[in-house]
Order: structure tokens, then C-alpha cells, then sequence
């Protein structure tokens, strides 16, 4: 998007300058009607809806992966997350697992985060996982998360939300599908 922004934008300044610098044309009223219409036409709709179909040609594949929609293949795994000021209350509702600023995923697996705030509006961020998304008080949002590979993550608040904003930080494990089953048996206490 930057870049084809870039692009539009200098292609606007060129034309700026292009109209300032010219000689005006001695021309008939028709000529320049037409000449005026030629502009209208292509700088003020041919170039705003080509700028927004590209735009949109990328973003809506984007958008649409970060949605919470079925997945192809079987559910996506629920966990919810709760901010509180200055730290991440992380629930497994199936396995009734609770963690403090860590969240244990499996990598490969499409993962339904449910998001609230306990207190002020906090935004959850895993950079290299996927977008951000703001958690707000008395609301709940999804944001659709997955791990491609296992690993560590690390995510933080992305909302200032007070003097001990810098340090709302947490990681995110990702397991391979038979460790985080493991480690779901371990933290449950069935080992």
C-alpha cells in the first residue's frame, strides 16, 4: 500500500507542477471544456478508482485471513484473553487452564483469540503472527491467529493504557501438535 500510495502521490505532485509551470494555451471555450472534462474525468475517477481497486485487490485477502470464519478443516481452537493494567490473563476454556502474560498455541492450527479489557482499552500484538486488535471494557472482539511454525512470539500491548504500559508484554509458544498436547496434559495435572 505504501508504495502504490507513493506512486500516486507522485505522479499528483508531477501533475501539479506540470499545470504550474505551463504556458497557459490560447484555445477556444470548446477546447478547453473538453481539456477541463479530460481532467475531471481521469484525475477525479479513472485515478481514485484504480488507486482503491488496487488497494483493495490486497487488502481484502489480508482482512479476510485475520477473520474468525470457519476454517477449512475441523474448529479453530478457542483461548481467551483478558488485560488487566499491566498484565495478560490467558484462559483455555476446554482444559479450564489459566496463565499469566504466556500463551501456549499449536503451530499450524487456526486459533480464535477472544479478546477483552478488564480496565482501560489495551490492543493485543503479535507482530510476526498477524495484525493487532483492540481489547475494550465490557466488549469482546476475535482475532484469528495462527503459528506456522513452532516457536517463540513475542507480543505486547499496542494502546498506551497507563504508566506501566512499556512492561505489558507476554510470549506466545508455539508447540507442534503433539507437544502442546502434551504440555496441556502436564498443566492440567493428568501427568
Amino acid at each position: 500500500m505504501f508504495s502504490w500510495f507513493t506512486f500516486v502521490l507522485v505522479v499528483v505532485i508531477a501533475l501539479w507542477l506540470h499545470a504550474i509551470r505551463r504556458a497557459p494555451a490560447r484555445v477556444s471555450k470548446a477546447r478547453a471544456r473538453q481539456v477541463q472534462n479530460r481532467w475531471i474525468l481521469w484525475g477525479g475517477l479513472a485515478l481514485p478508482i484504480a488507486s482503491m481497486a488496487v488497494i483493495l485487490a490486497f487488502g481484502i485477502p489480508a482482512g479476510h485471513r485475520m477473520l474468525p470464519l470457519p476454517p477449512e478443516q475441523g474448529e479453530a481452537l478457542r483461548i481467551d484473553v483478558t488485560a488487566h493494567q499491566w498484565w495478560w490473563e490467558v484462559h483455555y476454556p476446554e482444559s479450564n487452564i489459566t496463565l499469566k502474560d504466556e500463551l501456549h498455541i499449536p503451530a499450524g492450527v487456526p486459533l480464535d483469540l477472544h479478546l477483552t479489557s478488564a480496565d482501560v482499552i489495551h490492543s493485543f500484538w503479535v507482530p510476526r503472527l498477524g495484525g493487532k486488535l483492540d481489547m475494550l471494557p465490557g466488549r469482546t472482539n476475535v482475532l484469528r491467529l495462527q503459528a506456522d511454525k513452532p516457536g517463540v512470539y513475542r507480543g505486547r500491548c499496542a494502546e498506551f493504557c497507563g504508566t506501566q504500559h512499556a512492561h505489558m508484554k507476554f510470549t506466545v509458544t508455539a508447540h507442534s501438535p503433539g507437544e502442546y498436547q502434551a504440555w496441556l496434559r502436564r498443566e492440567a495435572g493428568d501427568e
